[in-house]
């Protein structure tokens, strides 16, 4: 038990309160009376002069020791016990940091065993530093792992409530009647039709920052382009409209809305590459088994912030306008910065950077030139590979990433049907821009409001006890059928288009984003750091892209589509969805072979270190 005595240095006068100083220096008085009688056993008069020393102890054993202990024996217990308290502050902020997550994400929980208790008292401490042995024992040792996590979740989070404020704001001015294309039914799936390939150059921009700098001032750099393209737009719009948000001023016929759709475009394509950057780093420091129990609620503080922001929207847009909200975004997005650089930081200083897994790699082949560049680039023996290449290989030697591949283009191209429904429905039920902008941004709240209930309140306790194969299958059941049952209404309302697409995105915020990254989490660094892009970045918006592009060939050919035939288009969607979801479950390993897997990535690299 640590009483406030031993916790602050004592002078000489005070250590009568320090029972463990008394017995301490009592013991070694005794001990030293022992030494000198058998050094002097042949000296009568010395061990004489010993035996009355040792009886005026035992009279009055607290004073006498005092008497006999030297100011620096007090000095010593006086260094002793600030150790001990800077090592105490030590353990309770590390404590702290973990009711800090317990209260934000409960299962974010260091379960590798109970944690032991304090105890510094009990008999005198040496001065070898066994209190500081055991303080630093009692400390988890995944504190910092933790840490780092919870870093890159709150910057995720954040980026996904900037992403959530500009989402309702290019959505209402590209489909205005004064700023956009208000009234143009082909204009909406055409634009998404150039997501692709915008998401391919910014896949091919951070491939090159990757190679040349790591993934840290890749994600950097990214956030920095992403951040100045949503302020310049905005601010650009602003001025182009003539200072007062859509409908204000003379407004140029073709610069304006062309500048909107390009904002439009960028604002759908940068998402995933941030989003897979901060995946990426997560997958790298869990192992399979933490990545079950947290990956839900951090998914959750995404779904929180992201539903703030929908029930902000419409207050936010009656005071700084569609063009201040996207400025306000621009600011949260770089806001994150400071966050990433953090859990880098941490991972970084407690040796489990990501990099350090390529760096290992390529010491082996050659550890001479490593130890001149370890600290200058991530240089990688796939360098000059182009993407197209590296996906191929991944492909061939994981067939796990080309089913999700296949997965992701058949589940974006459903969540797109549904989206053009969406749209199409809304445009006609609330023709007013702003209102339309409100109704959009409580949408998602809604949506994120029930996906962060999943993530936090069933996920967490119903992953650990289900394969992951089995949800992969279950999951687009529940698509198929709100779908098929769109598709018999003759014309479906708002309702029920919304209740199809909510259902949807629920799904794809909560269970399928979470079950995503668990595939990459026993896979290899360039699996999850240049697979996870071409996957997640081009095929996420390839499946948008090549659904709009047939649906823009179909209305050229047969005139526009309207809902009920959306609707019949979605449910033979959700069909393809459900059988490239089957086809990802029976190729995700089990939980078992997962972890196998995983320690046998995190094994080659611990073998590395020792050589």
């Amino acid at each position: 038990m640590v009483t406030t005595a031993t916790l602050f240095p004592c002078s000489k006068h005070q250590v009568i309160s320090r029972p463990d100083v008394v017995s301490s220096i009592r013991t070694r008085n005794h001990r030293n009376i022992d030494s000198n009688i058998h050094k002097n056993s042949n000296n009568p008069s010395m061990l004489q002069s010993i035996s009355a020393s040792e009886s005026e102890i035992s009279s009055n054993p607290i004073k006498n020791s005092l008497e006999i202990a030297n100011d620096d024996d007090f000095s010593h217990y006086s260094n002793d016990s600030q150790r001990e308290r800077e090592d105490e502050i030590k353990y309770v902020s590390h404590q702290n940091a973990i009711k800090i997550l317990d209260f934000i994400i409960t299962p974010l929980r260091c379960r590798g065993g109970s944690q032991k208790s304090i105890s510094v008292s009990g008999g005198a401490q040496d001065r070898t530093g066994s209190t500081e042995k055991k303080l630093s024992s009692s400390i988890p040792s995944d504190v910092p792992r933790v840490l780092s996590v919870l870093n890159m979740a709150i910057a995720m989070s954040l980026h996904y409530l900037a992403y959530s404020l500009a989402r309702p704001s290019t959505m209402s001015l590209f489909t205005s009647s004064t700023t956009g294309f208000g009234g143009s039914a082909i204009a909406f799936p055409l634009a998404m039709a150039f997501i692709s390939p915008t998401s391919l150059g910014l896949l091919l921009l951070y491939g090159r920052i990757l190679n040349a700098t790591g993934p840290r001032a890749a994600l950097r750099r990214t956030t920095y382009i992403c951040s100045f393209f949503l302020g310049f737009s905005s601010l650009a719009i602003r001025i182009l409209s003539g200072g007062g948000g859509v409908g204000g001023g003379q407004l140029n016929s073709f610069i304006l809305p062309s500048l909107v759709c390009i904002l439009f475009v960028f604002r759908e394509s940068y998402v995933q590459l941030l989003t897979s950057q901060y995946w990426s780093f997560l997958a790298s420091v869990v192992d399979p088994s933490q990545s079950a129990r947290w990956f839900a609620p951090i998914s959750g503080l995404t779904s929180i912030t992201s539903a703030l922001a929908g029930i902000w929207v419409s207050p936010l847009v009656k005071r700084v306008g569609l063009t201040g909200l996207l400025h306000l975004a621009s600011i949260i997005l770089l806001s994150t910065l400071f966050f990433t650089e953090r859990a880098y930081m941490i991972a970084d200083e407690h040796g489990f950077n990501p990099i350090d897994e390529i760096k290992q790699k390529a010491s082996t082949k050659s550890k001479k030139r490593m130890a001149n560049k370890a600290n200058a680039t991530t240089a990688t023996t796939t360098n000059e590979e182009g993407m197209v290449k590296k996906a191929s290989e991944l492909f061939a030697r994981i067939p796990v990433l080309k089913a999700l591949f296949l997965e992701i283009l058949a589940g974006q191209g459903l969540s797109t049907l549904l989206n053009v429904c969406f749209v199409t429905k809304l445009s006609e039920a609330i023709p007013d821009d702003d209102e339309r902008a409100g109704y959009t941004g409580k949408f998602f709240a809604i949506i994120n409001t029930i996906s962060s209930f999943l993530q936090f309140g069933i996920l967490p306790s119903v992953v650990p006890r289900i394969e992951a194969g089995s949800l992969w299958k279950i999951m687009p059941l529940f698509v198929v059928g709100t779908t098929i049952f769109q598709s018999f209404e003759k014309d479906p309302s708002l309702l029920v288009v919304s209740g199809s697409f909510m259902l949807m995105k629920t799904l794809e915020f909560s269970v399928r984003r979470m079950l995503d990254e668990m595939v990459y989490v026993p896979l290899d660094f360039n699996s999850r750091f240049v697979g996870k892009e071409i996957i997640s970045v081009f095929g996420y918006r390839f499946g948008k892209s090549g659904m709009s592009l047939a649906l823009s060939g179909l209305s050229s050919l047969f005139g526009d589509f309207g809902v009920r035939e959306l609707s019949s288009l979605s449910t033979g969607a959700s069909m393809l969805w459900l059988m490239a979801a089957w086809n990802v479950g029976k190729l995700v390993p089990t939980r078992a072979n997962a972890d196998l897997q995983y320690k046998k990535n995190k094994g080659m690299i611990a073998a590395d270190k020792k050589h």
